[in-house]
């Protein structure tokens, strides 16, 4: 994957999750096309970003959280 499409799908994830769409690693990875590792990687990329990313149980999907 070259660096612009990957920095595009860590935006339009990045969008996804602000928005609560983000239901599931298996629901993001079928959309993204790639494995659950992968998707596991991008999220703590954006972690590490400086993202407040978490998963939230009570409303079933990765949430972040402005602090």
């Amino acid at each position: 994957m070259r660096y612009l499409e990957r920095k595009l799908r860590m935006e339009y994830l990045l969008d996804l999750i602000e928005k609560g769409r983000c239901h599931s690693l298996k629901q993001i990875a079928s959309k993204f096309e790639c494995s659950e590792s992968t998707v596991k990687r991008m999220i703590n990329e954006l972690r590490f970003e400086g993202h407040n990313i978490q998963y939230s149980k009570s409303q079933k999907c990765f949430i972040k959280k402005f602090s």
